[in-house]
């Protein structure tokens, strides 16, 4: 099948293939030679003699940060010796090894880039071969490429590469630095920007195709032997009303509005990202990793749908999307093949032109069922879109 697949590529797309492979190959090496030497773990050298105000400088954090990180108020003398505060050298070490496993590798997001612009010219140039008759269309986007970038995700992305720089991380330090506990509120808020940005080139592209504990869940629900169990996709108004609901429970305890301890950050206790430096230093961790994983093969990403908040960050920015999926309404004939193909409502928002329709991850599941030929992955002014008329608009809480 894939030896079809390829005969029947024009050669124009055939150079796309080759183009957006080598460029992907172009942005990694950058991203290598970029890197800056990684620095020395630097935990050994701190002692409980020292103050707050000599170590957090060292590990790029603030006073505040590192408070927080030792469980201490983020109001406490930063001059005093960590021995006069009652901490231990032990505890000392677990919080310094923490703040430095959230040092960030810059060839992440060059990795994260390449493999967006290869989904990206994957699902709008080559996926589909020019002219190709609507009675191949089984032919169309092959799962292998998607699954070996998934792969890639994970194993480079993630285990060996560390959990950050990542879409979830990216999201909270913003809000981190705004209760004090980074020094440079700036880098943050870039650092989100940059997977804004690749939400909005294409259609959650950064989270389907790039986010390691994304493409985790996604290699999970996509298993062969699970391909013929009925699955059931989890009404889009609940799941977003947790995950939404949550980032704001999330947003009032970090900012003391709630608790009255201001920096406490629920996230912590459930980032999966941790999986990938094998650092479970709370049980509910380690919970939330097993129980994600278990879910996603029986319901599509749980993880990115009840808890991630840039999950909720780019479902908001895939209103600005600017390619995704688009259906020729003019064609459609409601035949519902790609809403049931589709693993969550996303189609059945398409289909309905909600308005602010399920999360779509530009899996391509429904690209290739439609037998009018009246859905495709392309830009949103592209003219093969049809839109609704304005008051037949429906939206979706």
């Amino acid at each position: 099948m894939a030896y079809t697949y390829l005969a029947k590529l024009s050669p124009r797309q055939k150079m796309w293939f080759m183009v957006s492979v080598v460029a992907a190959l172009l942005i990694s090496v950058l991203g290598i030679l970029c890197e800056p030497d990684t620095p020395g773990q630097a935990g050994n050298q701190f002692t409980v003699n020292m103050s707050i105000r000599e170590i957090a400088p060292k590990l790029g954090v603030t006073g505040k940060g590192l408070a927080r990180e030792l469980a201490l108020p983020l109001d406490t003398p930063k001059k005093k010796p960590l021995n006069e505060l009652g901490i231990s050298q032990e505890q000392l070490e677990h919080a310094t090894a923490h703040i430095l496993s959230h040092r960030s590798t810059g060839l992440k997001y060059y990795l994260f880039a390449a493999i967006v612009l290869f989904g990206l010219v994957y699902l709008t140039r080559f996926g589909r071969p020019d002219n190709a008759n609507i009675s191949e269309r089984k032919l169309w986007y092959p799962r292998i490429p998607y699954i070996v970038y998934l792969l890639a995700a994970v194993l480079v992305c993630g285990f060996v590469l560390g959990k950050s720089p990542n879409p979830m991380e990216g999201t909270v330090k913003v809000f981190k630095s705004m209760v004090g506990l980074y020094p440079s509120m700036t880098s943050k808020l870039l650092a989100l920007v940059f997977f804004v940005v690749l939400a909005i080139i294409g259609n959650k592209l950064i989270c389907g195709w790039a986010c390691p504990f994304g493409a985790m869940q996604e290699l999970g629900y996509s298993l062969p032997i699970l391909r013929k169990m009925k699955r059931w996709k989890a009404p889009f108004w609940l799941t977003n009303t947790i995950r939404g609901g949550l980032f704001c429970v999330v947003l009032l305890f970090l900012f003391g509005i709630v608790g009255g301890r201001k920096g406490f950050v629920i996230y912590h206790y459930l980032n999966p990202f941790n999986l990938f430096n094998l650092d479970f230093d709370h049980w509910l961790i380690l919970v939330t990793v097993i129980v994600s994983l278990t879910l996603a093969f029986f319901i599509y990403r749980p993880f990115c749908h009840l808890i991630c908040p840039f999950g909720f960050v780019s479902w908001i920015a895939e209103r600005f999307s600017l390619t995704r999926v688009n259906i020729d309404h003019e064609k459609c004939t409601n035949c519902g093949l790609c809403i049931k193909a589709c693993p969550t409502q996303a189609a059945k928002g398409r289909v309905l032109d909600k308005l602010f329709g399920a999360d779509c991850f530009s899996c391509a599941r429904c690209l290739n069922v439609c037998p009018q030929d009246a859905i495709q992955y392309g830009s949103v002014f592209s003219k093969t879109s049809c839109e609704i008329p304005p008051k037949q608009r429906t939206s979706e809480k």
